[in-house]
This record gives structure tokens, sequence and C-alpha cells, in this order.
């Protein structure tokens, strides 16, 4: 449980907004989006099953823009 005085500190120590990635980060996970889903590509319905994705999922992944990822690929920021 957090005191008012614990809210208030996290309050002031906490950033106004995200931290900003260079852009050179931003390229590098852009092009490892790009790669991992030209893997995700070549995977065959054996293969896509033993990661629990149907082919039509894979598909969509698949068709994504480059800049589009999921919040999980970004959690790293």
């Amino acid at each position: 449980m957090m005191t008012f005085l614990t809210q208030r500190n996290a309050a002031c120590c906490a950033p106004d907004r995200p931290a900003r990635r260079s852009v050179l980060a931003t390229f590098a996970a852009i092009v490892t989006h790009y790669r991992s889903r030209r893997a995700l590509a070549r995977l065959d319905a054996r293969l896509l099953e033993d990661i629990g994705l149907t082919e039509s999922e894979a598909s969509f992944e698949v068709r994504r823009r480059i800049w589009d990822a999921p919040d999980h690929w970004r959690a790293g920021r």
C-alpha cells in the first residue's frame, strides 16, 4: 500500500514523457522486425504449429507494415 508521501515521491520522479529512441536505435528495431517477419514467412505449417500459430495468423503478421510492431516487441524501449 502506498502512503501519501510514497505516491508524491513517485509522481515527482516519474518522467513526464517516455524516453526517446535515437534514430539509429529506431532503424535497428525496424530492421529486426523486418527480418523476423521474413523468417516467419519461411516457416511451413508444421513449424508454425510448433510455435502456436496458424497459417492465417502468420500470413497476417508477415503482411504488416515494416514500422508496425506489436507492443510486446517494443517492450525493450
